[in-house]
């Protein structure tokens, strides 16, 4: 992703990759030190250069990276992490799941408990990182973190929520619907 974007031009095309990663906390450049693991040291711990705290990714999870040329867009940054928790929104209303964004913490929660986070880097009217929505994966290793630095923070996923589809056919209408909203 950062070679990606030190090589863009204005006409690199902007991309989405999709993905699930195996087990990794990732802390971004804002990470503090009492929000990291405790009592776990089997999961590799990787500092980044997207913003936010800590979080968890793992199989069952799927990432979508966003390179995207935001000056091109006529975006700024809040407008874009809002666009792209609308498409999560979007995803879970599709399967009769309410959720809603926080203005204090960006994400998609559905009640108290969050089940999808964010974080972007940008550079020169270019981001990079992006989006993680928990499917059907271990949520443990949350619990030994403050996800995204909050203390005692609750994560959910689709599995918990009733929603029996693949990895693969979530992460296929998370795609569509990330598409829309970026139009």
């Amino acid at each position: 992703m950062q070679s990606f974007t030190a090589a863009r031009t204005p006409e690199t095309s902007d991309e989405l990759w999709a993905l699930q990663h195996p087990p990794v906390y990732t802390v971004g450049v804002a990470g503090r030190a009492q929000h990291l693991p405790r009592g776990r040291d089997d999961i590799p711990l990787v500092r980044i250069d997207r913003g936010g705290q800590i979080t968890y990714h793992g199989p069952g999870q799927i990432v979508v990276y966003v390179l995207l040329d935001m000056r091109r867009r006529g975006l700024m940054v809040r407008p874009l992490v809002r666009r792209l928790e609308q498409a999560v929104i979007d995803l879970l209303h599709d399967y009769g799941i309410s959720a809603a964004g926080r203005v204090d913490a960006p994400g998609v929660y559905v009640g108290a408990a969050k089940i999808a986070a964010l974080g972007l880097r940008v550079t020169r009217g270019c981001c990079y990182h992006g989006l993680a929505l928990n499917i059907d994966m271990d949520l443990s290793p949350f619990g030994t973190i403050d996800p995204c630095g909050y203390p005692g923070l609750a994560v959910t996923q689709l599995r918990d929520l009733g929603v029996m589809e693949s990895v693969d056919t979530v992460m296929e209408q998370l795609i569509f619907k990330v598409e829309g909203v970026l139009g």
